[in-house]
């Protein structure tokens, strides 16, 4: 479907400026039941982004983070197109001071990402992806480069405590790379692989708004991203999916093939 892509970019970075400016002193917050943080700026962002889209495309509905668990689900079942909404990827950071945090916002329209938002409000960087037509950074266009760099000199980033123990273990004990990070906001380190900022990406257990944008981005950048049982990462449900991937799909065949070998068949 035909959305006004500019403006939406547009609108949303203002979005992200004005909340983010208002509380640069700090916020409040409080654990969710899953144990993970949620903000007064995740809820602020939610909701202003919201009624952003509904002035953008009233026909099209929506799935957020911050929605209950069976309204995401009565989305995902209608079959139509929706936003995936994660308003503040990377609370964590935001709450701890940590300035690696963002805005991901996808259309997916047909069961698939058709358009891709990451807004890191901190650089002011724009990631943006139209699928079939590339993906960009602000304006400039992201095509990652055929690389010779071997695995053993890559820069992994690597989120340990999702990984199986004897996967997480061999890392440790092999480390197949040169060295290793871990940023704390899934959608925006998709989009670090994508710019070339580390060459190689493993995560035992995103959910669907972790990677709808940042997937999208890096595959139309020309990167490679499968889950550790070689299925497509998204899959359109609320499962939480595994990911193995890089920039250079080369580089991503040696990386799979590494991790493969300790890894069992399994459901991802």
């Amino acid at each position: 479907m035909k959305i006004p892509f500019e403006p939406l970019k547009t609108q949303l970075r203002d979005i992200a400026r004005r909340e983010l400016s208002s509380r640069l002193g700090g916020c409040a917050h409080h654990f969710k039941a899953d144990g993970s943080l949620l903000s007064e700026l995740d809820l602020a962002l939610n909701r202003n982004i919201r009624l952003m889209l509904r002035g953008i495309a009233p026909e099209v509905a929506f799935l957020s983070e911050e929605m209950p668990r069976e309204k995401q689900q009565r989305t995902l079942h209608s079959g139509a197109p929706y936003w995936c909404l994660d308003p503040l990827d990377g609370t964590s950071n935001f709450v701890g001071g940590i300035p690696f945090f963002c805005v991901s916002l996808a259309l997916v329209d047909g069961g698939f990402p058709s358009h891709a938002i990451v807004y890191d409000p901190v650089r002011d960087e724009l990631f943006s992806a139209i699928q079939g037509q590339g993906a960009w950074l602000n304006e400039t266009p992201l095509q990652t480069c055929a690389s010779e760099m071997p695995l053993r000199k890559s820069i992994g980033l690597i989120d340990f405590k999702r990984l199986e123990k004897p996967l997480a273990m061999a890392l440790i004990d092999g480390r197949p790379f040169s060295s290793q990070r871990n940023f704390g906001a899934c959608a925006l380190e998709w989009c670090w692989l994508a710019a070339g900022r580390g060459h190689l990406l493993l995560h035992g257990g995103q959910k669907l708004w972790d990677h709808a944008a940042g997937f999208l981005i890096l595959t139309e950048a020309g990167g490679a991203a499968e889950t550790l049982d070689g299925e497509t990462v998204f899959n359109g449900t609320l499962d939480t999916r595994s990911v193995i991937a890089a920039g250079d799909p080369a580089l991503f065949a040696q990386w799979r093939d590494w991790i493969r070998r300790f890894t069992s068949p399994g459901p991802s």
